[in-house]
């Protein structure tokens, strides 16, 4: 799962995780009669639900937990009673939305998906096994996307024999249904064409679109996971309480959420895995993760999510 939540307060995301209704004018210039998401996850479902509702396309949700399927389908329905109470949606929108979007438990179901978006933790070894069998379990034309945040989409599409040139990174940032980015990366051997479908895809869905190498990080991650490592070794060296930290950060840069806030709503577990990548693949001891931050992920404080991070919840 990835943030790039630098634009609004905790308060405000919090609040504003709504769907809302957008009219694309793209038009399907993409072409992409279906989409496929792998992963029920926070990322996942909400990558399925703006395909479904503000590019009105049929979605097919995989996931091999049943219960995580289900999970994400009432949590997506509390999101459409939201925007209907709000008057962002009407009874008849947020039915079509839900009625596009379908859900299973078997890759072979995405044997008429024209374009999979998969949504899974940050894991190289994981990934590669399921390109490796979405490869087979595809369409031949089906474009093979990954929302990974630091894993390089070249040694993904290798894993995708005879369709590397069909693998591309798109990257979401989350909450997805809220943040206007899509960062969109090639790998060394992804082609024009599809390069070019997901960027159409990517603005039918109502996102701007920014285009990154294939280098580790890319560019959110490249610029924000070091700078919210450093503050974790400001406060483990004891440079300032984590309350100062963020409220210099806040007040003194004009950034709506401390850099210790941020970290646990992103994930301590998900911060750690990006600053691997970053110090494994770049070599650079600059990237070297926090003692702390180690540490803290093998307590199980990672944040928000466990309820306990930097701050308790």
């Amino acid at each position: 799962m990835v943030f790039a939540p630098l634009a609004r307060t905790a308060a405000a995301r919090a609040s504003h995780w709504s769907v809302k209704s957008f009219h694309s004018s793209s038009a399907n210039l993409h072409g992409v009669k279906r989409v496929g998401v792998l992963g029920a996850g926070q990322m996942g479902l909400g990558i399925a639900l703006v395909a479904a509702n503000v590019s009105k396309l049929p979605v097919l949700l995989l996931d091999s937990n049943e219960a995580q399927l289900n999970k994400g389908l009432k949590f997506m329905d509390s999101l459409l009673k939201k925007d209907i109470a709000k008057g962002r949606l009407t009874e008849q929108q947020a039915d079509e939305t839900r009625a596009r979007v379908k859900t299973t438990q078997k890759m072979a179901d995405f044997g008429d998906v024209d374009f999979v978006i998969e949504a899974v933790s940050e894991n190289p070894a994981l990934k590669a096994t399921l390109f490796r069998d979405l490869a087979q379990a595809t369409p031949k034309h089906a474009i093979l996307a990954s929302n990974t945040s630091s894993i390089s989409i070249t040694k993904i599409a290798a894993a995708a024999k005879g369709r590397e040139e069909q693998v591309i990174g798109m990257h979401f940032m989350n909450p997805v249904p809220v943040m206007k980015l899509v960062e969109i990366i090639p790998g060394l051997a992804t082609s024009n064409e599809v390069l070019r479908t997901t960027k159409d895809l990517a603005v039918a869905m109502g996102k701007t679109c920014t285009v990154s190498q294939d280098v580790p990080g890319f560019v959110a991650n490249r610029l924000l996971m070091p700078y919210i490592n450093e503050a974790i070794i400001a406060y483990e060296t004891g440079i300032a309480s984590k309350e100062d930290i963020d409220t210099t950060m806040k007040l003194g840069t004009n950034m709506p959420m401390g850099p210790l806030t941020l970290a646990d709503f992103i994930g301590l577990d998900t911060c750690l895995a990006i600053m691997k990548v970053l110090h494994e693949q770049l070599g650079d001891t600059k990237y070297r993760p926090s003692v702390l931050l180690n540490k803290m992920v093998d307590a199980g404080w990672v944040g928000k999510k466990s309820g306990r991070g930097f701050y308790v919840y």
